[in-house]
């Protein structure tokens, strides 16, 4: 490391000593460090900031969005309120992260920026005052010794050139006695320059020791002003490193939620949720609404009568229920499917039944057609509309035995237009006529 002090300069730096020239200048750094890591801590404090807003949005979304799920799908009773409790924990401990964040940014990252604005203080010209008092401080102190320090360093430079010059000196006049060719004269010459020499030397020697002596004088004035400084960029670090212990503890506090009685809450209702599932009672409750303990018209003789209610056909079976849940579904090309979040289920706790039962093997006197051939009097859907060629969008597995299945891209028949519920009946090149969804399929032009 070398570095030159600016009033003194060629006084050159020999180690990384604080007490070197100069070195003090790491100590002053650090006042510009204590700024900028202000900086990092409320950058760092920003972002889990905005992970724990992003985590609260996601439980959110999953909560609302398999809320939904469970809702339509087939679970029922007492287990479905516990798998319920599951959304409803995510939903309170979204809250409480968007509290966190809250605390993150309104408490802790405010409160470093407002003490970083009292303790940092800028000037027009740039920098901090703090960092100007203290490398003020610091070269009002070194500079009596950093002067005696140069004094040292030249004084011990011409000694010990005095030295070189003498042994040059000492040289010469040795060679020279051993010439012949050298009068006398020159020879005086030659011992007056070592003569003289010597007299540089001894001078320059007195003149280094004293010079050396009034900066080891001056050295202990010297270290008492440097610590003294020093002692004072202490003491402001000090200030910067209680107050960052501080903060950091008030995040964790923040980030702690095992601490938070809400918290704690949240988790033993869930608990107590789950606990409260009763089998006995869901299998209780199902056999009466679905089961053998639900009520029955049983058969009894009746007249017959004009009006008689048609049995119902597959079409209006269809149509029976309150819902139809799409399955089988594979996406391909860029096509985009209806609904991203389909629920994967057949059956819905809305679904209604029909009153009316229909048998409709090959021996129903009621089904489409009859064993001659002739179309059903009684169907009053038995006229078809025009036939349509179309192509399949997207692909599609049908869930009941009269449910056409085909891939993307494949043509097929219309036969029937879409009713109410969405579905159409079509035709296969292959003859299997069935029903399929009609916004999975788009007319040929």
């Amino acid at each position: 490391m070398s570095v030159t002090y600016d009033d003194s300069v060629g006084v050159e730096v020999s180690s990384d000593s604080f007490w070197e020239v100069g070195n003090y200048k790491r100590t002053v750094k650090r006042i510009d460090d204590g700024h900028r890591l202000c900086n990092d801590l409320m950058n760092c404090i920003h972002e889990r900031a905005r992970i724990e807003k992003a985590y609260a949005q996601q439980l959110t979304e999953w909560a609302k969005r398999w809320k939904q799920l469970v809702e339509k799908g087939p679970q029922y009773g007492t287990v479905e309120k516990a798998w319920n409790a599951m959304m409803s924990e995510a939903e309170k401990v979204s809250e409480l992260h968007l509290d966190v964040k809250g605390s993150l940014m309104n408490e802790d990252f405010e409160k470093i920026k407002n003490w970083q604005k009292e303790a940092f203080h800028k000037q027009m010209m740039g920098g901090f005052k703090e960092t100007r008092e203290a490398e003020d401080g610091f070269r009002k102190a070194q500079k009596p010794w950093a002067k005696k320090l140069k004094e040292v360093e030249a004084s011990k430079k011409a000694y010990h050139a005095a030295c070189k010059e003498e042994k040059l000196a000492v040289s010469r006049e040795t060679n020279s006695k051993a010439d012949p060719a050298l009068n006398p004269e020159q020879l005086k010459k030659l011992q007056d320059k070592v003569e003289k020499c010597k007299q540089d030397v001894l001078k320059t020697k007195d003149k280094y020791e004293k010079s050396l002596k009034e900066l080891d004088q001056a050295t202990p004035q010297y270290m008492e002003n440097m610590e003294q400084v020093f002692e004072q960029c202490q003491q402001f670090e000090e200030k910067r490193l209680r107050f960052f212990r501080e903060v950091l503890l008030e995040v964790q506090k923040h980030l702690d939620l095992s601490n938070l009685p809400s918290y704690k809450n949240i988790y033993r209702e869930l608990e107590q949720n789950i606990q409260a599932a009763d089998t006995v009672e869901d299998l209780r409750w199902f056999r009466a609404n679905h089961g053998p303990g639900m009520s029955m018209n049983w058969p009894q003789f009746e007249e017959w009568s004009a009006d008689l209610n048609r049995t119902l056909s597959r079409r209006e079976k269809k149509k029976a229920s309150e819902g139809v849940t799409l399955t089988g579904i594979s996406q391909t090309g860029d096509q985009a499917l209806p609904n991203k979040h389909s629920s994967v289920s057949s059956y819905e706790k809305t679904q209604s039944y029909p009153t009316e039962w229909s048998d409709e093997e090959a021996n129903n006197p009621f089904s489409s057609t009859d064993a001659n051939g002739d179309s059903n009097p009684f169907d009053e859907d038995a006229t078809s509309a025009t036939e349509v060629r179309v192509r399949a969008l997207y692909d599609y597995e049908g869930q009941e035995h009269d449910e056409l299945s085909f891939k993307a891209g494949d043509e097929l028949t219309k036969i029937e237009d879409e009713d109410e519920q969405g579905w159409c009946k079509g035709r296969l090149d292959n003859g299997q006529v069935g029903l399929y969804p009609a916004n999975y399929v788009e007319a040929i032009q």
